[in-house]
Formats: structure tokens, sequence, C-alpha cells
């Protein structure tokens, strides 16, 4: 069978699970409109309203009441959702993700059944409610039936379902924002830290004007200019005025404002959510810790409605005091959507598909980009068919636990509109955001604006250990540019990507024209980049930070109160029982660990940045050599990453009010334990969870 599926009928032939076929189709088969109305979804990708990147091309037949739809497989058949048959899963990875997944199911399953005999069936009544998600359970003692059973249970099931370490059955791990201190998540410098050393930093920007100021069309949306003013935040400026502060790089933005706003009213009609767009301005102080000084929460105009703007400032005591708790709240729903959706979703799992088509499609396995790319492309393609198939599906598990319900995949398009390769490298994105100018002093030509950023001190290491190694390992094979021009595999690869794999962007001038070694070097170390670290540093600290989910909720369910109703008195009575109502209920909530304990865990066969899978990959002694070399400098960085952690004097935002310490781009190269697990640190080489 052609490794293109590029003969006559080939492209509605459903493909079978022994099938090797590469070939693109766009996002067609996330709605089931066979089943109802309410289960359509937009088709992603092929058109300006709803660019996207393509995904493999299953072949299966058509929707019965839709054309343009693909239709969907049964869930139980699931597993059976095609890949080529050299993307899925090996045995190993596939007995951890179905341990991983079970036990996850399971303890959902029993938290929902001890919910049915809760006072209130579907509400926390209290953070102790919470807590004891992860103190209750069943202590099993080593017997000699439970020996024998082990002998006839595989093993990553075993390590799963069977602890003989003194650990419960079915209790969830102690999440570790909460290990240290049960209630520092709540503290001003905590929330502000996570925008820096969290599971999403990748959106903190610097702020260059005040007021903030959006692009939106002020008719449809409201006003442009924010409604947070000079007043709003000077006291707490300590003593600099808003200009001094903006001059002096002191106040920066996490900006949810003009990514939501046009979705809110229909986000807003849903049962399940009720939120706002958001804007939360944070002032760097002295010590080099980052502190709140205002939310603004809007509203777009309506037919029985002005638009709304309602500023909140930091209080600790009152009405005040819990109004401010939850618009952090607010603040963070939308930050929890946005990561999973964006951060996490779309700009490395999807626009990563592509690259993996394009690949197998047009370089032989010989190729040297060939190559070099291959293990950071391990299992993405089998982990997004099984995203597509039971979690960003219509009605799947991240419309019932993200804020944006049935629009989530719809916000992901509309922020695919802007996507540039060129600028999903570290550096460039840093630039773009206002946290790193040039500087030809500093040891990689950039000086990041707020020193300790976690996420960036970590990740330049990272990114510039992998420009080396990419670098060095194509002077081996690309001497001159006219090397890189004359290679017809590697140019129909890069036409391919452009222009079918990422093909609603086709006509961007941005795109590398692929005529010189540095191009190519830079599009390469960018895909390394996002397919290992950038995905480790978004997602493998989702249970340590998310398992606890007032720390991180994904969904709001009312709005602020109006002061004089008897939701106001409710929050003044009991400030902890309203925000426990308004963020994410019992089920959500259980439904949204059980899914993130998954994602963030490691499998055993984990092949991390630095290492491959077989010491058979090349022959040649000079590229081994180069390779090891890369090996040694990220063993470097993780004792550099150690030292700084150990440095709270020095770095407090790498810890924290929590105590959580930074490890997601610790590399893990010299880690040849197999271990796996919920270790909140180690980058693997491909996106493959």
């Amino acid at each position: 069978m052609n490794l293109r599926g590029e003969y006559d009928g080939m492209a509605e032939t459903e493909r079978k699970q022994w099938d090797r076929v590469y070939d693109y189709d766009l996002y067609n088969d996330l709605g089931n409109p066979d089943k109802n109305a309410d289960h359509r979804r937009p088709v992603l990708g092929g058109s300006q309203e709803f660019p996207y990147p393509r995904r493999v091309r299953t072949g299966r037949r058509r929707a019965k009441t839709d054309p343009a739809a693909e239709s969907r497989l049964r869930l139980y058949k699931s597993l059976e959702i095609y890949v080529p048959r050299d993307e899925r899963f090996g045995h190993l990875k596939m007995s951890d993700f179905l341990a991983h997944s079970l036990k996850a199911i399971l303890q959902f399953l029993v938290r929902v059944f001890k919910s049915l005999f809760h006072s209130t069936m579907k509400e926390f009544d209290s953070f102790k409610d919470i807590k004891n998600l992860y103190s209750d359970g069943k202590k099993l003692s080593n017997n000699s039936v439970l020996e024998a059973a082990k002998n006839f249970i595989p093993f990553e099931l075993v390590k799963e379902f069977l602890p003989t370490d003194g650990e419960k059955l079915f209790k969830y791990p102690l999440p570790q924002v909460i290990a240290h201190d049960e209630f520092a998540w709540r503290k001003d410098e905590e929330f502000a830290r996570q925008m820096l050393a969290g599971i999403d930093p990748l959106v903190i920007q610097r702020l260059q004007s005040f007021p903030p100021r959006s692009k939106l069309d002020p008719l449809m949306y409201g006003p442009q200019i924010s409604s947070i003013t000079a007043s709003h935040i000077e006291n707490n400026l300590d003593g600099l005025t808003v200009e001094q502060a903006l001059r002096d790089n002191r106040l920066f933005i996490l900006d949810h404002h003009d990514a939501l706003m046009p979705y809110l009213d229909r986000i807003n009609a849903l049962p399940t959510t009720k939120t706002y767009a958001s804007r939360a301005i944070v002032f760097l102080k002295k010590d080099g810790t980052l502190r709140p000084v205002a939310i603004e929460l809007s509203l777009p105009p309506s037919e029985d409605r002005e638009s709304f703007e309602k500023v909140f400032t930091p209080a600790e005591e009152g009405a005040e005091g819990a109004l401010w708790q939850l618009a952090k709240a607010y603040v963070t729903v939308n930050d929890s959507g946005c990561h999973q959706l964006i951060s996490h979703w779309l700009k490395t799992h999807a626009v990563t598909e592509p690259f993996i088509i394009a690949t197998n499609r047009q370089l032989s396995v010989m190729h040297p980009v060939h190559k070099l790319l291959s293990p950071h492309f391990r299992d993405t393609m089998n982990i997004n068919a099984l995203a597509r198939q039971i979690l960003i599906n219509g009605g799947g598990i991240l419309e019932n636990t993200v804020f944006p319900g049935k629009y989530a995949l719809e916000i992901s398009s509309a922020v695919y509109k802007h996507w540039r390769l060129d600028e999903q490298g570290l550096p460039a994105d840093l630039m773009k955001r206002g946290m790193a100018v040039v500087d030809s002093s500093m040891p990689y030509g950039l000086k990041l604006v707020i020193e300790d950023y976690p996420y960036a001190v970590d990740g330049l290491e990272i990114w510039f250990a992998i420009v080396s190694w990419v670098k060095e390992y194509l002077s081996l094979y690309y001497q001159n540019d006219d090397a890189v021009k004359s290679d017809t595999e590697l140019q129909a690869w890069w036409n391919e990507i452009r222009n079918v794999g990422h093909g609603d962007k086709r006509n961007e001038t941005w795109w590398y024209r692929m005529e010189t070694v540095k191009e190519l070097e830079e599009a390469l170390t960018t895909i390394i980049w996002v397919a290992s670290a950038l995905h480790a540093a978004v997602n493998f600290g989702q249970y340590p930070y998310a398992g606890y989910m007032p720390n991180r909720p994904t969904i709001s369910r009312r709005f602020i109160p109006e002061e004089g109703s008897r939701e106001f008195a409710e929050l003044v009575e009991n400030p902890d029982l309203f925000y426990l109502k308004t963020i994410n209920n019992q089920l959500q909530t259980t439904l949204g660990i059980a899914l993130i304990q998954i994602l963030s865990s490691h499998s055993t066969d984990e092949v991390y940045l630095g290492q491959r899978a077989t010491n058979e990959w090349t022959d040649d002694e000079r590229v081994i050599e180069a390779f090891n070399r890369f090996g040694t400098k990220l063993k470097e960085i993780e004792k550099n990453i150690t030292e700084r952690n150990q440095n709270a004097g020095k770095w407090k935002n790498r810890c924290g009010p929590t105590k959580v310490a930074y490890t997601l781009l610790y590399p893990n190269t010299s880690d040849l334990s197999h271990k796996g697990g919920l270790t909140g640190k180690g980058i693997p080489n491909s996106v493959s969870i």
C-alpha cells in the first residue's frame, strides 16, 4: 500500500489497523450530527472562518446527516481509531496508558458513588470535602491472596491498582500545591507567581501602555479602553506612578479579554457557565516577586444590557476580600481553559501533527532530517487520535470540564489565525510578549525583563542546547546553502508542510523560504522545542497544580453577586462556601482530576530529551559524539536547575508560598530508571500524552 494513499479510491477507503498510510484531512470528526443537532460541530480547517492544522485521514465513511462530517467510532472502539501502524503505542506504552486511565476512571466512579450519599450531592460544602479526595481510600495489607493475584496481573496494573507501600486504593495522590500548606495557593503572591512558574507561563506579557486597550469593535464588544485607572493601582506600586512603573518595566498583564469577548454571549448561554473576559495587572516588586494590583471583569453589550466592566483591587477582609478572591478565580478559570485549548492542545499537539505526516510522506527513513526528527514524533499521532475520539470531541471530556463547553475548539481555531511557526521558538516568543529584550552583553543575547522567570530561565538553557545540537548535526550534511536548496526531498517536505499540512496559512509571508542552512536550523530547532520542552512545560505540571481544583478552577457557574442581593448576603456570610459553589462542582472536579492525572503521568518507557530509544539509530560516530555532547549539556542544565531551586533567597519565584519547586523543564536526561508516574519533571522527546 502506498505510504501517501495516492491511488484511485484510496482517499475514501477506511484505513485498517495494519495500514501504514499517511494522508491529510480536516478536523471534520469532532461532532456527531447523526446523534442529534446538539452534537454538531463546525469543520475545522479548509476555510477562512475556521482555519486549522490538518490531521491524519482515517477514511471513515461520511455522516448520514451531514456529508461534510466524518462518522464517529463507537466509544467502546476508541482504541481502534486509525493511525498508521508505525505510529501506534508500543505494548508497554499501551499498558501504561490503560493502567493510568483505568485507575483514574475507577477513582472517578468511586467519588461519584460516594457523592450520591452526600448531603448536597453535587456540591462541596467545604474545602475539607475536597481535601478528603486525597485522604479517603482503602489500605491493602500484604497477604498471600494479594501476592498470588500479582502473579496473574500485568506488572503495570499491579503497580497502579495494588499498591504495597501503605498507600490507599482508589485515593487521589496529594497535589504538590497543597502538600506544604493547604491554603498557600490563595495568597496573592502565589496567584501571580504561577503566571511565571505554573502550568501556563506563556501568556503573561509586559504592559507597554496604560490603560490596556482592546482591538475589538467597540460597537459590538464595548469600550476599547480598559476601565482600570491609575487610582485603582497606584497605592500598590511602592510609591511609583503608573508612568514610572511603565518606564521601569514593572507592570505586566495576564490578558484574556479579546480572545474570549466575542464568544461570551454564546458561552454564558450554556447551562454550565457564567463567566467574563478578564484582565489582571501585576506589579514587579524589588525582590523579584509579583503583586496583583487590579483585575477587570467584562461582558459585551446586549439587547437588555450595556457593556459591563468592573474593577477589583486587592483586599483581605470582609466583602471586599471575598470579592477579590472571586475575581482571581474568574481570571484563573479563563487561564485554565485557554491553557488547555491553546497553550497545550493547539500549540503543541495539533500544530505538530502535519510535520509528522509530511516527514513520513516526503523524507526517506535514511534522510538526515527524518533521523533527527523521528524521536520527537513518537506516539503523537496516536494520542491525538484518542483525543479526537474522547477528549476534544463534541460532548467529550474537555467540553464537560472547561468553561467554553461546545465552543472550545472554535476558540482554538480563532487563535490559530494568528499562529506563526517563526514565533514559536522561546526567544521569539519572549520578545513578542515584551518579556525579553535584545542585549548582546547577556549569555544568550537576551535580557529577561523579569530576571526570576523560571520558565524562561530554564527554557533558554534548553533552547540553546537544542540550537547547538541541531546546528552541529546539520553541519555534517549541509555544508552550504546550495545543499539545502538542491535537496529535493527536503524541498518537497517543506512545500507540503506549508501548502497542505498548514495549508490554511500557505499564503502568509512569514514562512521560511528554506533556501539556507540557517533557515533549516531555525525550523528544526523550533519543531523539536515545541514537541519536547514546550509540551513538557504546559503538560506535566497539571496534576501538581490543577489536581487541587480550587487553585486552578476550569468552570465558573455564576456571576459576581450584586451588592444588596440575596447572593451578596450569602457571599458575606460564608465566603468559602460561595467560592466553592461558583467554581467546579463535585462531578466536574472529579472528572477533571481524573483527566489530568492521566495527562500528567510519565510512561515507564519514556524517552527523555538527550536520550534515544535504541543505540542503533545511527552508525555515524560524528553524530554519536555530537549527540553525547548534547546529553552532557542537558545533564549540566539539570544541575543548574537543582541549584537554582535550592537558592530560594535569590530565586523566590521558583518555589513561592506553596513550596512547589519549578522542575517542569528539568530534562531528566540522566534518569534511566523507567519508573514513570506523577514526577512533575522530565522533558520527553515528543508529545506522547
